[in-house]
């Protein structure tokens, strides 16, 4: 899954750090989405999108491969 948090997390000049505790996971979570190495649940990227003010197709994009 592609997403957009490290251009979000830059243009509202947060850290991983301050972006972890204003969605309420590990600053080591937001690292691995930013790697694509780790996909959140809907709960977490519905937060996301909130913090972000931006929809969930904004902020994330489903590949083909992530189909299996």
């Amino acid at each position: 899954m592609k997403n957009n948090i490290k251009v979000e997390r830059a243009r509202n000049n947060f850290t991983q750090a301050d972006l972890a505790i204003r969605a309420k996971v590990s600053r080591q979570t937001i690292n691995a989405m930013e790697l694509g190495k780790y996909a959140p649940s809907v709960i977490l990227a519905l937060r996301l999108s909130e913090i972000f003010k931006i929809g969930v197709n904004d902020l994330f994009t489903i590949e083909e491969s992530d189909w299996g």
